[in-house]
């Protein structure tokens, strides 16, 4: 009998591909988000889920899952699973590093440049037809050249963005919970300092690093009030990094110019107030939506399950600690 693989949801031929070939695949194919109940009823006799950055995999759906060999995240971040307990049951964790890196960093610019260039609301003027001709006042908006971006999370993505701004003319200030080798440092002309003091200088400041429970609301009113009246706030790393109702009551008054976000605190729903805001650009997690990175990705997540059910380690391991078991 083929052991079976729970897919949560549609993923790019790539990876369906790999599993199609060895194993019986299951796919939950709505356009929705599996729910819990249909989590735990699918994987009673799976021996790998091949999950998605929302599915909750914890305790309890391990706990349902006795035959369940491996989860292979179709994500970088894993904090949507419980490790410690994979861990000590014996589950191998992978994940899908490194390949997303640019075309993030290539969203986190296009938000960016949205923002700050108005292009949501300009397109929105020009269909609703009351574009009557050019006029020197017409939605003047922020510029990029010598202007300071403000990097909180200076890992892959951090440092992509980096190379994108160096191009576009900005300084470079970051905060990371080490400062980056030097070599790197002096190759992007970026300046290492506290998160404050990134948060009170920068004209831009974008989000990029992973969450866990000390980075919670990172972003909070205290730092928004920091900001600069004329800066924008990028998030394409995790929802619960910026504290939303604060940031929709500064959007309302004006405390800073505008944000732009593709990840949110309680994603999907909005925090109340975002969506009547024409000073936010809002996105639909799609960082990673490019079509090669999203084939790369079901591919690296399947040839993870493929590895793991065929006895072999897989090349992205999360808890490593498992093999010692």
């Amino acid at each position: 009998m083929w052991q079976i693989v729970f897919v949560t949801r549609k993923i790019p031929d790539e990876g369906m591909k790999i599993l199609n070939e060895d194993f019986d695949v299951r796919v939950h194919d709505d356009n929705r988000p599996v729910t819990r109940a249909d989590l735990l009823e699918q994987v009673k006799d799976a021996s790998a889920v091949l999950s998605m950055l929302n599915d909750k995999i914890d305790r309890e759906v391990l706990d349902a899952a006795p035959d369940l060999k491996v989860v292979a995240n179709m994500a970088v971040g894993t904090d949507n699973i419980d490790i410690d307990a994979c861990t000590e049951k014996g589950v191998v964790v992978s994940n899908t590093p490194g390949v997303l890196t640019e075309a993030t960093a290539d969203l986190t610019f296009a938000l960016l440049l949205s923002i700050s260039r108005r292009i949501v609301e300009g397109d929105a003027y020009v269909r609703e037809g009351q574009f009557s001709g050019w006029d020197p006042l017409l939605f003047l908006g922020g510029e990029l050249y010598n202007k300071t971006l403000g990097i909180i999370g200076m890992g892959r993505i951090g440092q992509a963005v980096a190379r994108r701004a160096k191009g576009f003319g900005m300084n470079i200030i970051y905060h990371n919970r080490s400062p980056v080798k030097e070599e790197i440092s002096q190759q992007l002309g970026a300046m290492y300092l506290s998160v404050d003091e990134v948060v009170q200088q920068a004209d831009y400041l974008t989000l990029h690093l992973p969450y866990y429970p000390q980075v919670h609301h990172i972003i909070n009113r205290e730092r928004l009030h920091m900001m600069k009246p004329t800066s924008y706030l990028i998030n394409t790393a995790r929802g619960a990094h910026v504290d939303e109702y604060s940031l929709v009551d500064c959007l309302k008054k004006g405390k800073i110019a505008g944000a732009a976000l593709d990840v949110f605190e309680k994603e999907p729903q909005l925090t109340p107030g975002l969506e009547k805001l024409n000073n936010v650009v809002l996105a639909p997690h799609v960082g990673s939506a490019g079509r090669e990175t999203r084939s790369t990705m079901s591919r690296m997540a399947a040839e993870s399950i493929r590895d793991v059910l065929q006895g072999k380690t897989p090349a992205y391991i999360v808890n490593t600690q498992v093999l010692e078991s």
